[in-house]
Parts: structure tokens; sequence; C-alpha cells
């Protein structure tokens, strides 16, 4: 196993120049969104200053884009293990799905149902909502079980059928954090003839994505969560993104995945995209003899630095009196995130607490909003969550867990 240090990592990353109040940055804000290093910064400001131009054009700086966009679709490949021909860039995850959803409506109607889970964030069910609407189809919604964090895969089971088109699911959920067997679920899917959407925006920074493992049909994430600029991409089996048809222009491509690509691309992100994934390759995949091959060994240092991060984390915000932790039972799959209350003080309260001293959390429902429904805590502000991060540190964890546990003693 490649070892990871986070104060090498950090060299990396300019903000950590910054302090507030005398006290360094801790950042506890990556499920939000992460930070970003010099490398991707600049690609972004080397694309914008030598290569600016439109797309498919006769003269230097054009093809130079061009070359850019193909590398970048060549690059987000190996990061989740499809073909370049099956990305699509996008503003975001949720703008994709959106129009994805859309598309794949067209042909689906009256009699047909589409199943999304109680755990996922919105853009991974209103998309497919306004889809059924829309075409008239039914939306079936598979539930968790709000003490184990898990989704019911046997309620799932029962809803499928062979009305079922689709089933979007996401990988992780962004708001507690809980893994998703999306494997078992697909296969259930393709078994009823439906097609899987999977949401992987919370997944992608912390575990390496494989779509041929996961057996899904589209895959999007978003570049500004694994250490990029704020950029959306949808992988889709090459056969179904020929096969649908999407909203476009009619002088816009024909063939995918440029069909796909609603308008003039924001290439400066997409130039930072395919930094940011030969920064995470270069994390501990030196000697490497493929990109994938340099993301996996990288993505295992990863998660053994963030998992052992986390079990400090967990064990101190789970001792304290007066904080409840909500996550799934140790040894569940889960990604480094923490999702807690503090009895009597408002998540915001104790975001804007800990933010006084550096230490950086969000509050909120964070678009979960169906997950803080069910565990009762929408009235109340949400939740705190607190996400772990390849330049997180043991002392950043340190200090969060005392500023949280002197927020829960004054509150006694």
């Amino acid at each position: 196993m490649n070892q990871m240090d986070p104060h090498r990592i950090r060299q990396d990353f300019p903000v950590f120049a910054r302090e507030i109040g005398g006290k360094p940055f801790a950042f506890f804000d990556g499920p939000g969104g992460s930070q970003v290093p010099r490398q991707v910064a600049d690609a972004v400001a080397e694309y914008l200053t030598l290569h600016n131009a439109n797309a498919h054009g006769h003269f230097v700086t054009s093809e130079e884009t061009d070359a850019i966009v193909d590398r970048a679709r060549a690059a987000m490949a190996d990061f989740v293990g499809g073909d370049a021909g099956e990305i699509v860039f996008g503003a975001n995850m949720t703008t994709l799905a959106l129009h994805l959803s859309r598309s794949l409506g067209r042909e689906w109607g009256e009699g047909d149902e589409v199943i999304v889970t109680a755990l996922d964030h919105q853009a991974n069910v209103a998309p497919w909502r306004m889809m059924a609407e829309d075409a008239g189809m039914t939306v079936r919604m598979v539930p968790f079980d709000p003490e184990t964090l898990q989704l019911d895969y046997g309620a799932l089971e029962s809803l499928l059928s062979s009305r079922t088109r689709l089933l979007a699911i996401g990988a992780a959920s962004n708001a507690v954090g809980t893994i998703n067997d999306v494997r078992r679920a697909a296969e259930m899917a393709r078994a009823a003839g439906a097609l899987t959407f999977v949401d992987a925006v919370h997944y992608a920074p912390h575990r390496l994505v494989d779509v041929e493992e996961l057996g899904c049909d589209f895959l999007a994430c978003s570049a500004y969560k694994f250490f990029g600029p704020h950029a959306g991409i949808l992988w889709g089996r090459r056969e179904l993104l020929e096969r649908f048809r999407p909203y476009r222009l009619p002088p816009a491509p024909t063939e995918a995945p440029g069909r796909w690509e609603t308008g003039t691309q924001n290439h400066e992100a997409i130039a930072g995209i395919a930094a940011a994934v030969e920064w995470i390759s270069s994390i501990a995949g030196e000697g490497a003899a493929s990109r994938r091959e340099a993301l996996r060994r990288s993505f295992e240092a990863l998660h053994e630095h963030e998992s052992s991060l986390f079990r400090c984390l967990e064990d101190g915000l789970r001792a304290l009196p007066g904080v409840r932790f909500h996550g799934a039972a140790r040894g569940r799959p889960r990604t480094p995130t923490a999702a807690f209350t503090v009895d009597g003080v408002s998540p915001d309260e104790v975001a804007r607490r800990l933010g006084r001293e550096g230490v950086f959390v969000w509050n909120g429902d964070f678009y979960a909003t169906i997950v803080c429904d069910v565990l009762g805590l929408s009235d109340r502000g949400g939740l705190v969550r607190a996400g772990i991060a390849p330049y997180s540190t043991e002392d950043d964890v340190r200090r969060l867990i005392d500023g949280v546990s002197l927020i829960a003693r004054e509150n006694q």
C-alpha cells in the first residue's frame, strides 16, 4: 500500500497559506465541494491565456481546444472505467440529469414507471419526477431504514416490474455517507428490463468508479467534488447515447457524445477536469503502467488515509455527550462523511461557531431533503456535515472534535 502524506498533499493547495484569527483553515466542506490544487488552477489559466477559442476551427488555438477536449474525455474515461466516446461534458450533474431525463422521457409514456430512492440528493429525484409528470409515468420510491441508513433492497425488488423503465440510484448518500450496493440494484433492474442511472457525485472523490463493475447504464459526477472546476460529467453506454434522442439544435453534432452537449462548452473547465484526474493519479500512481492503474493505486492510498482519520472523527463525535452521530453502523460501506447534531443547538449555529475558529463544515439538508424528513430533522435545521479529504490531518480532526465538544458542553 502506498502511504499518503497529507502535509505533502497540502503543498499543492495554495489556500492552506491562509489563516483566520491566527488559526489555519481546517476544511471539512469537501462533500459540498473540494479545494483545488495549483495544477488544476494552472490548467484553467493556461487554457484561457494561451488556447482560448471555440471548437472545430481551422486555426491553431481552435485545434488545440479540440485536442484538450479529447484529452479530457480520455482522462474521464480512465476515471470511470469507460470509453472516451461515452463521456459527455456539461454544466454540472444536475443539468446533465435534467437533460438526460427529458430526453429519455420522450420514448416513455403512460403506464411506464421510474424508481428513485429516498436516500438520494434531489438532483437524482426531481429530474425523474418531472420527467414522469411530463410523460404520464408513475414514480416509485425505495425507502431506507432510518436506524441503519441502508436502502431496503427487498422493497426495491417488490417495486420492479415489467413496467419499470429506469432505476435512479445514488452510489453514496451525500448527507449520511451510506454507500449503496449499486451492482446488486443494477442487476435487479436489468432482470426487470430496466436501465440504471447512478449519481456518483459524492462517491467519486473517495472510491474508484468502475462503470462495468457497477453494471449501470448511465453515471454522472461533478469535477468540483474531486479537486476540479465547476463542471459535470455524464458517462453513458455508447449504444444508449446513440439510441436515445437528445434535445439538440439541428446543426449540432449527430453522433455521440457531441450530440448530448448543448451549446458551446466550458473549455477551460474541461481542461481543469483533465488536470484534476492527473492530479489524483499522481497521489500514489508513480510508475504505474497506465493512468487507470495509477488511479487505482491512488484511490487505495486515499481510502486508507481517509478511513483512518474518519475512524478517529467518528469515535470522537460518538463519545461526546449531547452529540448524536447519524451514520451507518461500523463496518458498513460508507464515505468518510460525518453527519451529526448537537442537542439544543441548531446546525446553523454549530457551523457558524466552528467557522469562526477556522473549522469549516456544512449545515442543512444538502438537497437530501427526504433523508432529513425521514430522520425528523427538517424542522430543526437538518444536520451538520463534515467530510475527510486527502488534505485532512489529525490536527484538523482534533480541532473539530474539540470545537463540537465545547459547543455541546456550553449547552448542557
